[in-house]
């Protein structure tokens, strides 16, 4: 009986001990007390949210004067069908993933300037990064000889100069469609040496339309070597998980039957792609100058399907985050490029935008 008031001593010290671990309050001690009750089912559900957000970007878009912006087939224009196949995109993505969240950068036909659309992807905090797109080839420059023009010259000085005529062959320059090119392609960003600069030329076109365009974008050359480096350093990151969703973007445009270009790098400045801190994906859907693939491009059957393919493409990709379960991988000290020429302004646009983000999350 002499053991009674000891043990009852104890339990009070033990209701004491648990009142003090729910009051104080100890963070880290009541999450891993917490933890260790976690169900195998909640742990295997908390592994499944890879993604929670995906940005869907229709490229282009009809600007403020009411022209288009995109590349031009025979009848149609990139902008329209850009929009047409995120729209359907989009509706797939909600059906097959309900838990998902689909946010688009371009919901009507008129176009958002590229830092805008970088922006709502940031803000939104996006897993992921999908820009549609519709390809072209330039026109073929031919000429044609259309006959000859006299001209007249002089040889010789004073009372030795002599006239002289001579026929002159006259051409006629003009440009056809370049019809041949045929397929998609899946671009991520990188340094990949040897892609024709003009690609970028096209897509950034936007950028350098705006009045206010160093004041978004800064004084600083997208196509520059040092931007382009420390932008992939900045990217180094995302980069095998673009590479990775591209391959499985073009696998499934092979599986439909397409005409696949593969995934490709563009080491020139995409904006949206350089801009996104996420995995970035931009597709080409086909090539509009192209007659064959302009009506598949406009053909309620083609839109759909290149849909569906970008949707099963992300199904695969889905699977494989989930099995990998991919840490978040860190900047090293050795990606950062050394000794390129103005890196300085480089470097300090690339920290503006991190630091605009940091500030955002807040």
């Amino acid at each position: 009986m002499k053991e009674l008031p000891n043990r009852q001593t104890k339990s009070d010290m033990l209701k004491k001990t648990l009142l003090l671990l729910f009051v104080i309050p100890s963070t880290a001690l009541v999450v891993s007390l917490l933890s260790s009750f976690t169900t195998p089912a909640q742990k295997a559900e908390q592994k499944d949210q890879v993604l929670r957000t995906v940005i869907i970007d229709a490229g282009h878009g009809i600007m403020p004067n009411g022209g288009h912006n995109g590349a031009k087939g025979s009848y149609s224009y990139e902008d329209d069908i850009c929009l047409d196949i995120s729209k359907k995109l989009v509706t797939l993505l909600k059906k097959e993933f309900p838990e998902l969240r689909v946010i688009e950068t371009r919901p009507d036909k008129y176009i958002v300037s590229l830092h805008e659309r970088a922006d709502i992807a940031n803000q939104n905090k996006g897993d992921l990064f999908i820009s549609i797109h519709v390809n072209a080839m330039p026109p073929i420059k031919k000429s044609e000889l259309v006959g000859h023009k006299t001209e007249v010259y002089y040889t010789g000085k004073g009372k030795s100069r002599k006239k002289h005529t001579k026929k002159v062959p006259q051409y006629r320059y003009y440009e056809v469609p370049n019809t041949s090119a045929r397929g998609t392609q899946t671009y991520i960003w990188g340094a990949h040496k040897g892609e024709a600069k003009e690609v970028a030329v096209r897509e950034n076109a936007p950028m350098f339309a705006e009045d206010n365009y160093k004041e978004k974008y800064g004084d600083v050359d997208v196509n520059s070597p040092e931007f382009i480096a420390l932008s992939l350093a900045k990217t180094l990151q995302f980069q095998r998980r673009s590479s990775t969703l591209a391959n499985m973007v073009e696998e499934e445009f092979s599986k439909a039957g397409r005409v696949s270009g593969g995934p490709k790098q563009r080491q020139v400045g995409i904006w949206v792609l350089q801009a996104t801190a996420m995995p970035s994906v931009l597709v080409e859907t086909g090539f509009i100058t192209n007659p064959q693939e302009e009506d598949y491009l406009n053909s309620q059957k083609g839109q759909d399907e290149i849909a569906q393919c970008i949707t099963n493409a992300l199904k695969v990709y889905k699977n494989w985050l989930e099995k990998k379960q991919l840490p978040g991988e860190k900047e090293t000290k050795s990606a950062t490029p050394k000794n390129a020429e103005g890196t300085k302004n480089a470097y300090s646009f690339l920290e503006a935008i991190e630091q605009k983000e940091k500030a955002r999350a807040k």
